[in-house]
Protein backbone atom coordinates (compact mmCIF):
# COMPACT_ATOMS: atom_id res chain seq x y z
CA UNK A 1 0.00 0.00 0.00
CA UNK A 2 1.11 3.57 -0.72
CA UNK A 3 0.86 6.95 0.98
CA UNK A 4 -0.70 9.96 -0.79
CA UNK A 5 -0.48 13.61 0.21
CA UNK A 6 -3.30 15.73 -1.27
CA UNK A 7 -3.02 19.53 -1.33
CA UNK A 8 -5.70 22.07 -2.18
CA UNK A 9 -7.01 25.47 -1.09
CA UNK A 10 -10.41 26.98 -0.37
CA UNK A 11 -11.41 27.83 -3.90
CA UNK A 12 -14.93 26.42 -3.92
CA UNK A 13 -15.90 23.44 -6.04
CA UNK A 14 -12.51 21.78 -6.39
CA UNK A 15 -12.17 20.87 -2.69
CA UNK A 16 -14.76 18.11 -2.43
CA UNK A 17 -13.68 16.23 -5.59
CA UNK A 18 -10.17 15.98 -4.18
CA UNK A 19 -11.55 14.71 -0.88
CA UNK A 20 -13.63 12.11 -2.75
CA UNK A 21 -10.56 10.86 -4.61
CA UNK A 22 -8.63 10.67 -1.34
CA UNK A 23 -11.51 8.70 0.19
CA UNK A 24 -11.47 6.25 -2.73
CA UNK A 25 -7.75 5.61 -2.23
CA UNK A 26 -8.26 5.12 1.52
CA UNK A 27 -11.02 2.60 0.75
CA UNK A 28 -8.45 0.65 -1.28
CA UNK A 29 -6.20 0.41 1.76
CA UNK A 30 -3.83 3.31 1.08
CA UNK A 31 -2.84 5.99 3.60
CA UNK A 32 -3.96 9.51 2.70
CA UNK A 33 -3.53 12.98 4.15
CA UNK A 34 -5.25 16.14 2.89
CA UNK A 35 -3.53 19.50 3.35
CA UNK A 36 -5.87 22.48 2.94
CA UNK A 37 -7.41 25.53 4.62
CA UNK A 38 -8.77 25.05 8.16
CA UNK A 39 -12.29 25.78 6.90
CA UNK A 40 -12.15 22.53 4.92
CA UNK A 41 -11.51 20.38 8.00
CA UNK A 42 -15.22 19.64 8.47
CA UNK A 43 -15.56 18.57 4.82
CA UNK A 44 -12.66 16.16 5.29
CA UNK A 45 -14.08 14.82 8.55
CA UNK A 46 -17.43 14.15 6.87
CA UNK A 47 -15.60 11.79 4.51
CA UNK A 48 -13.38 10.35 7.29
CA UNK A 49 -10.31 11.73 5.51
CA UNK A 50 -7.22 12.63 7.62
CA UNK A 51 -6.58 16.37 7.47
CA UNK A 52 -3.80 18.86 8.14
CA UNK A 53 -4.15 22.64 7.82
CA UNK A 54 -1.93 25.17 6.10
CA UNK A 55 -0.05 27.21 8.70
CA UNK A 56 2.56 29.26 6.80
CA UNK A 57 0.69 29.50 3.50
CA UNK A 58 -2.41 31.72 3.26
CA UNK A 59 -5.48 30.05 4.71
CA UNK A 60 -9.13 30.66 5.49
CA UNK A 61 -10.78 29.71 8.75
CA UNK A 62 -14.29 30.37 7.43
CA UNK A 63 -16.31 30.41 4.22
CA UNK A 64 -18.02 33.79 4.48
CA UNK A 65 -17.57 36.59 1.95
CA UNK A 66 -15.23 38.30 4.44
CA UNK A 67 -13.02 35.20 4.57
CA UNK A 68 -12.54 34.99 0.80
CA UNK A 69 -8.95 36.03 0.05
CA UNK A 70 -9.23 36.04 -3.73
CA UNK A 71 -12.17 38.48 -4.02
CA UNK A 72 -12.06 38.22 -7.79
CA UNK A 73 -15.47 39.91 -8.01
CA UNK A 74 -13.64 43.15 -7.22
CA UNK A 75 -11.43 42.80 -10.31
CA UNK A 76 -12.76 44.77 -13.27
CA UNK A 77 -10.89 42.98 -16.08
CA UNK A 78 -9.32 39.58 -16.85
CA UNK A 79 -5.77 40.83 -16.27
CA UNK A 80 -6.70 41.91 -12.76
CA UNK A 81 -8.17 38.45 -12.08
CA UNK A 82 -4.95 36.79 -13.26
CA UNK A 83 -2.88 39.11 -11.07
CA UNK A 84 -4.97 38.23 -8.03
CA UNK A 85 -4.50 34.53 -8.74
CA UNK A 86 -0.75 35.02 -9.05
CA UNK A 87 -0.36 37.21 -5.97
CA UNK A 88 -2.68 35.30 -3.65
CA UNK A 89 -2.48 31.65 -4.77
CA UNK A 90 -0.09 30.69 -7.53
CA UNK A 91 3.25 32.47 -7.20
CA UNK A 92 3.15 35.16 -4.51
CA UNK A 93 2.78 32.61 -1.68
CA UNK A 94 4.63 29.82 -3.54
CA UNK A 95 7.42 29.58 -0.97
CA UNK A 96 4.95 29.49 1.93
CA UNK A 97 2.98 26.69 0.26
CA UNK A 98 6.25 24.86 -0.42
CA UNK A 99 7.34 25.17 3.22
CA UNK A 100 4.06 23.77 4.54
CA UNK A 101 4.20 20.97 1.97
CA UNK A 102 7.76 20.06 2.93
CA UNK A 103 6.73 19.92 6.59
CA UNK A 104 3.86 17.59 5.69
CA UNK A 105 6.19 15.47 3.57
CA UNK A 106 8.59 15.14 6.50
CA UNK A 107 5.78 14.18 8.88
CA UNK A 108 3.76 11.91 6.60
CA UNK A 109 6.38 10.50 4.19
CA UNK A 110 4.14 10.23 1.12
CA UNK A 111 4.95 8.16 -1.92
CA UNK A 112 2.94 10.52 -4.19
CA UNK A 113 1.90 14.17 -3.97
CA UNK A 114 -1.44 15.17 -5.54
CA UNK A 115 -2.11 18.89 -5.94
CA UNK A 116 -4.76 21.25 -7.21
CA UNK A 117 -3.46 22.75 -10.43
CA UNK A 118 -2.80 26.31 -9.21
CA UNK A 119 -0.50 25.52 -6.26
CA UNK A 120 2.89 26.06 -7.90
CA UNK A 121 4.67 26.05 -4.54
CA UNK A 122 3.42 22.54 -3.81
CA UNK A 123 4.70 21.41 -7.20
CA UNK A 124 8.12 22.89 -6.47
CA UNK A 125 8.23 21.14 -3.09
CA UNK A 126 7.44 17.76 -4.69
CA UNK A 127 10.11 18.45 -7.31
CA UNK A 128 12.64 19.33 -4.62
CA UNK A 129 11.98 16.04 -2.81
CA UNK A 130 11.87 14.11 -6.11
CA UNK A 131 8.44 12.71 -5.36
CA UNK A 132 5.97 11.65 -8.04
CA UNK A 133 3.49 14.47 -8.59
CA UNK A 134 -0.02 14.47 -10.06
CA UNK A 135 -2.30 17.43 -10.61
CA UNK A 136 -6.04 16.99 -10.11
CA UNK A 137 -8.30 19.53 -11.83
CA UNK A 138 -11.97 19.34 -10.88
CA UNK A 139 -13.12 21.40 -13.85
CA UNK A 140 -12.38 21.92 -17.51
CA UNK A 141 -8.67 22.74 -17.86
CA UNK A 142 -8.16 26.40 -16.98
CA UNK A 143 -4.54 27.12 -17.87
CA UNK A 144 -3.13 27.98 -21.33
CA UNK A 145 -1.08 24.80 -21.61
CA UNK A 146 -3.28 22.38 -23.57
CA UNK A 147 -2.68 22.62 -27.33
CA UNK A 148 -5.85 22.44 -29.38
CA UNK A 149 -8.26 23.35 -26.58
CA UNK A 150 -10.38 26.51 -26.83
CA UNK A 151 -8.89 29.36 -24.76
CA UNK A 152 -10.26 29.47 -21.24
CA UNK A 153 -12.50 32.14 -19.80
CA UNK A 154 -14.61 33.58 -22.61
CA UNK A 155 -16.77 30.58 -23.50
CA UNK A 156 -15.16 29.92 -26.88
CA UNK A 157 -16.29 26.95 -28.97
CA UNK A 158 -13.87 24.49 -30.60
CA UNK A 159 -12.13 25.88 -33.67
CA UNK A 160 -13.70 24.78 -36.97
CA UNK A 161 -11.34 26.49 -39.42
CA UNK A 162 -7.67 27.35 -39.79
CA UNK A 163 -8.51 30.97 -39.04
CA UNK A 164 -10.22 30.05 -35.78
CA UNK A 165 -7.33 27.76 -34.83
CA UNK A 166 -4.89 30.60 -35.41
CA UNK A 167 -7.03 32.95 -33.34
CA UNK A 168 -7.23 30.44 -30.48
CA UNK A 169 -3.46 29.98 -30.57
CA UNK A 170 -2.94 33.74 -30.44
CA UNK A 171 -5.31 34.19 -27.49
CA UNK A 172 -3.67 31.29 -25.67
CA UNK A 173 -0.22 32.73 -26.20
CA UNK A 174 -1.35 36.13 -24.93
CA UNK A 175 -2.87 34.52 -21.85
CA UNK A 176 0.33 32.59 -21.22
CA UNK A 177 2.24 35.85 -21.41
CA UNK A 178 0.00 37.54 -18.85
CA UNK A 179 0.80 34.83 -16.28
CA UNK A 180 4.54 35.49 -16.59
CA UNK A 181 4.07 38.38 -14.18
CA UNK A 182 4.37 35.74 -11.44
CA UNK A 183 7.59 34.16 -12.70
CA UNK A 184 9.94 36.18 -10.50
CA UNK A 185 8.09 35.18 -7.31
CA UNK A 186 8.06 31.54 -8.38
CA UNK A 187 11.79 31.56 -9.13
CA UNK A 188 12.47 33.17 -5.76
CA UNK A 189 10.67 30.23 -4.14
CA UNK A 190 12.56 27.76 -6.31
CA UNK A 191 15.90 29.34 -5.36
CA UNK A 192 15.04 28.87 -1.67
CA UNK A 193 14.44 25.18 -2.46
CA UNK A 194 17.75 24.88 -4.34
CA UNK A 195 15.94 24.43 -7.64
CA UNK A 196 17.06 26.11 -10.87
CA UNK A 197 15.08 29.06 -12.25
CA UNK A 198 12.44 28.56 -14.93
CA UNK A 199 12.10 30.47 -18.17
CA UNK A 200 8.30 30.19 -18.19
CA UNK A 201 5.95 30.04 -15.20
CA UNK A 202 4.10 27.08 -16.66
CA UNK A 203 7.29 25.03 -16.91
CA UNK A 204 6.60 24.25 -13.24
CA UNK A 205 3.76 22.00 -14.38
CA UNK A 206 6.34 19.79 -16.10
CA UNK A 207 7.11 18.37 -12.67
CA UNK A 208 3.78 16.52 -12.85
CA UNK A 209 3.78 13.00 -14.24
CA UNK A 210 0.01 13.12 -14.68
CA UNK A 211 -2.64 15.84 -14.99
CA UNK A 212 -5.98 14.28 -14.12
CA UNK A 213 -9.12 16.02 -15.35
CA UNK A 214 -11.96 15.23 -12.92
CA UNK A 215 -14.64 16.13 -15.41
CA UNK A 216 -16.54 14.33 -18.13
CA UNK A 217 -14.95 13.72 -21.50
CA UNK A 218 -18.46 13.80 -23.00
CA UNK A 219 -19.00 17.28 -21.56
CA UNK A 220 -15.66 18.83 -22.46
CA UNK A 221 -14.24 20.43 -25.62
CA UNK A 222 -10.69 19.13 -25.22
CA UNK A 223 -8.85 17.90 -28.32
CA UNK A 224 -8.65 14.31 -29.52
CA UNK A 225 -6.32 12.69 -28.79
CA UNK A 226 -5.77 14.32 -25.43
CA UNK A 227 -2.10 15.32 -25.17
CA UNK A 228 0.08 13.74 -22.48
CA UNK A 229 0.19 13.99 -19.50
CA UNK A 230 -3.53 14.90 -19.44
CA UNK A 231 -6.10 12.19 -18.77
CA UNK A 232 -9.81 12.22 -18.03
CA UNK A 233 -10.73 10.42 -14.81
CA UNK A 234 -14.45 11.27 -14.65
CA UNK A 235 -16.39 13.70 -12.44
CA UNK A 236 -16.36 13.49 -8.63
CA UNK A 237 -19.49 15.25 -7.38
CA UNK A 238 -21.70 15.08 -4.28
CA UNK A 239 -23.53 17.33 -1.86
CA UNK A 240 -21.16 19.23 0.46
CA UNK A 241 -20.97 18.41 4.14
CA UNK A 242 -22.64 21.71 5.07
CA UNK A 243 -25.83 21.07 3.04
CA UNK A 244 -28.86 20.89 5.35
CA UNK A 245 -32.02 18.80 4.80
CA UNK A 246 -34.84 20.62 3.05
CA UNK A 247 -38.18 19.59 1.60
CA UNK A 248 -39.30 21.61 -1.45
CA UNK A 249 -42.70 23.29 -1.45
CA UNK A 250 -45.50 20.85 -2.35
CA UNK A 251 -47.55 21.22 -5.50
CA UNK A 252 -47.98 20.13 -9.09
CA UNK A 253 -46.15 23.06 -10.71
CA UNK A 254 -42.68 22.43 -12.18
CA UNK A 255 -39.85 22.62 -9.64
CA UNK A 256 -37.09 25.10 -10.52
CA UNK A 257 -33.87 24.97 -8.50
CA UNK A 258 -31.60 28.02 -8.37
CA UNK A 259 -28.02 27.83 -7.17
CA UNK A 260 -25.05 30.13 -7.59
CA UNK A 261 -21.48 29.88 -6.35
CA UNK A 262 -20.58 28.64 -2.88
CA UNK A 263 -17.98 31.42 -3.08
CA UNK A 264 -18.87 35.10 -3.12
CA UNK A 265 -19.16 36.72 -6.55
CA UNK A 266 -21.42 39.66 -5.65
CA UNK A 267 -24.33 37.57 -6.92
CA UNK A 268 -27.10 39.33 -4.97
CA UNK A 269 -28.40 41.36 -7.97
CA UNK A 270 -28.70 38.36 -10.27
CA UNK A 271 -30.40 36.33 -7.54
CA UNK A 272 -32.91 39.13 -6.99
CA UNK A 273 -33.67 39.27 -10.71
CA UNK A 274 -34.14 35.49 -10.84
CA UNK A 275 -36.43 35.53 -7.79
CA UNK A 276 -38.52 38.30 -9.35
CA UNK A 277 -38.76 36.40 -12.64
CA UNK A 278 -39.75 33.07 -11.09
CA UNK A 279 -42.14 34.71 -8.66
CA UNK A 280 -44.29 35.73 -11.62
CA UNK A 281 -44.39 32.24 -13.18
CA UNK A 282 -46.48 29.14 -12.32
CA UNK A 283 -43.53 27.23 -10.84
CA UNK A 284 -42.26 26.09 -7.46
CA UNK A 285 -38.78 27.44 -6.75
CA UNK A 286 -35.99 26.66 -4.32
CA UNK A 287 -33.06 29.10 -4.19
CA UNK A 288 -29.90 28.06 -2.33
CA UNK A 289 -27.64 31.00 -1.50
CA UNK A 290 -24.62 29.07 -0.18
CA UNK A 291 -22.46 29.91 2.86
CA UNK A 292 -21.52 33.44 1.78
CA UNK A 293 -25.00 35.02 1.54
CA UNK A 294 -27.75 35.23 4.15
CA UNK A 295 -31.14 34.16 2.74
CA UNK A 296 -32.72 36.88 4.86
CA UNK A 297 -31.28 39.45 2.44
CA UNK A 298 -33.96 38.47 -0.09
CA UNK A 299 -37.66 39.08 -0.11
CA UNK A 300 -39.41 36.22 -1.88
CA UNK A 301 -42.93 35.62 -3.21
CA UNK A 302 -44.99 32.72 -1.94
CA UNK A 303 -43.84 30.27 -4.63
CA UNK A 304 -40.11 30.86 -3.96
CA UNK A 305 -38.24 29.40 -0.97
CA UNK A 306 -34.82 30.94 -0.27
CA UNK A 307 -32.50 28.87 1.94
CA UNK A 308 -28.79 28.81 2.62
CA UNK A 309 -28.40 25.18 1.57
CA UNK A 310 -30.31 22.09 0.54
CA UNK A 311 -29.25 18.67 -0.75
CA UNK A 312 -29.20 19.19 -4.50
CA UNK A 313 -29.08 15.45 -5.04
CA UNK A 314 -32.58 15.19 -3.55
CA UNK A 315 -33.97 18.30 -5.26
CA UNK A 316 -32.72 17.24 -8.67
CA UNK A 317 -34.84 14.10 -8.63
CA UNK A 318 -37.88 16.31 -9.19
CA UNK A 319 -36.37 19.41 -10.80
CA UNK A 320 -37.70 20.46 -14.20
CA UNK A 321 -35.07 23.20 -14.59
CA UNK A 322 -31.86 24.36 -12.94
CA UNK A 323 -30.84 28.05 -12.94
CA UNK A 324 -27.17 28.56 -12.21
CA UNK A 325 -23.97 30.57 -12.57
CA UNK A 326 -22.62 27.49 -14.40
CA UNK A 327 -19.89 26.40 -12.03
CA UNK A 328 -18.58 22.93 -12.83
CA UNK A 329 -20.54 20.94 -10.25
CA UNK A 330 -23.63 23.12 -10.62
CA UNK A 331 -23.59 22.37 -14.33
CA UNK A 332 -22.83 18.66 -14.42
CA UNK A 333 -25.11 17.51 -11.61
CA UNK A 334 -28.35 18.89 -13.13
CA UNK A 335 -27.39 17.48 -16.53
CA UNK A 336 -26.80 14.08 -14.93
CA UNK A 337 -30.36 14.33 -13.59
CA UNK A 338 -31.67 15.21 -17.05
CA UNK A 339 -32.59 18.79 -16.16
CA UNK A 340 -31.97 21.58 -18.70
CA UNK A 341 -30.06 24.65 -17.56
CA UNK A 342 -30.44 28.40 -17.60
CA UNK A 343 -26.88 29.70 -17.23
CA UNK A 344 -26.01 33.22 -16.08
CA UNK A 345 -22.20 33.03 -15.84
CA UNK A 346 -20.28 35.54 -13.76
CA UNK A 347 -16.63 34.62 -14.47
CA UNK A 348 -14.05 31.92 -13.65
CA UNK A 349 -14.88 28.74 -15.61
CA UNK A 350 -18.55 29.60 -15.91
CA UNK A 351 -18.66 31.01 -19.45
CA UNK A 352 -16.83 27.89 -20.65
CA UNK A 353 -19.23 25.52 -18.90
CA UNK A 354 -22.21 27.46 -20.24
CA UNK A 355 -20.80 27.22 -23.77
CA UNK A 356 -20.59 23.45 -23.45
CA UNK A 357 -24.23 23.32 -22.33
CA UNK A 358 -25.69 25.55 -25.04
CA UNK A 359 -23.53 24.01 -27.78
CA UNK A 360 -25.25 20.67 -27.05
CA UNK A 361 -28.72 22.25 -26.90
CA UNK A 362 -29.12 21.41 -23.21
CA UNK A 363 -29.87 24.93 -22.03
CA UNK A 364 -29.74 28.66 -22.61
CA UNK A 365 -27.32 31.37 -21.51
CA UNK A 366 -28.11 34.93 -20.47
CA UNK A 367 -25.79 37.66 -19.20
CA UNK A 368 -25.59 37.95 -15.43
CA UNK A 369 -27.26 41.37 -15.58
CA UNK A 370 -30.30 40.08 -17.48
CA UNK A 371 -33.60 41.68 -16.53
CA UNK A 372 -36.39 39.64 -14.87
CA UNK A 373 -38.47 39.70 -18.06
CA UNK A 374 -35.62 38.15 -20.08
CA UNK A 375 -35.06 35.52 -17.40
CA UNK A 376 -38.78 34.67 -17.30
CA UNK A 377 -38.89 34.33 -21.10
CA UNK A 378 -35.91 31.96 -21.06
CA UNK A 379 -37.46 29.89 -18.27
CA UNK A 380 -40.68 29.54 -20.23
CA UNK A 381 -38.78 28.33 -23.29
CA UNK A 382 -36.80 25.79 -21.30
CA UNK A 383 -39.94 24.41 -19.66
CA UNK A 384 -42.14 24.43 -22.75
CA UNK A 385 -39.78 23.32 -25.55
CA UNK A 386 -39.04 19.58 -25.13
CA UNK A 387 -35.83 19.68 -27.19
CA UNK A 388 -33.95 21.20 -24.26
CA UNK A 389 -34.88 18.40 -21.88
CA UNK A 390 -34.13 15.76 -24.51
CA UNK A 391 -30.66 17.24 -25.10
CA UNK A 392 -30.03 17.48 -21.36
CA UNK A 393 -31.00 13.84 -20.89
CA UNK A 394 -28.73 12.74 -23.74
CA UNK A 395 -25.73 14.71 -22.49
CA UNK A 396 -26.49 13.73 -18.90
CA UNK A 397 -26.50 10.02 -19.76
CA UNK A 398 -23.03 10.38 -21.28
CA UNK A 399 -21.77 12.24 -18.21
CA UNK A 400 -23.22 9.55 -15.93
CA UNK A 401 -21.35 6.93 -17.93
CA UNK A 402 -18.12 8.87 -17.39
CA UNK A 403 -18.90 9.09 -13.68
CA UNK A 404 -19.55 5.35 -13.50
CA UNK A 405 -16.12 4.70 -15.02
CA UNK A 406 -14.20 7.28 -13.01
CA UNK A 407 -10.72 6.07 -12.19
CA UNK A 408 -8.55 8.71 -10.51
CA UNK A 409 -7.55 6.21 -7.83
CA UNK A 410 -6.28 3.77 -10.44
CA UNK A 411 -4.31 6.50 -12.20
CA UNK A 412 -2.72 7.57 -8.91
CA UNK A 413 -1.88 4.00 -7.93
CA UNK A 414 0.15 3.74 -11.13
CA UNK A 415 2.38 6.61 -9.96
CA UNK A 416 3.28 4.79 -6.74
CA UNK A 417 4.67 1.73 -8.49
Amino acid sequence: MARYLFTTWEGGGHVQPMLLVARDLAARGHEVLVLSDPCNAADAAALSTPFRAWTTAPFQTGKTREDDRLKDHEADNPLAVIQRLLDRVMSGPALAYAQDTLAAIDAFAPDVVVSQELLLGVMAAAEARRLPLALLAANVWSLPTMPGAPPFGAGMLPATSDEEKAMHAMVGQMSRGFFQAGLADLNTARAALDLPPLDDLFDQLDAARAILLATSRAFDFAPEPLPAPFAYVGPYLADPAWAQPFVPPPGEQPLVVVSFSSLYQAQEPVLRAIIAALGALPVRTVVTTGPTIDPAEFGAPANVAVVRSAPHGDLLRDAALFVTHAGHGSTLRPLMAGAPLLCLPMGRDQHDNAARVTHRGAGLTLPADAAPDAIAAAVRRLLEEPAFKTAAQTLGAAIRADEAGRDAATALEALAR
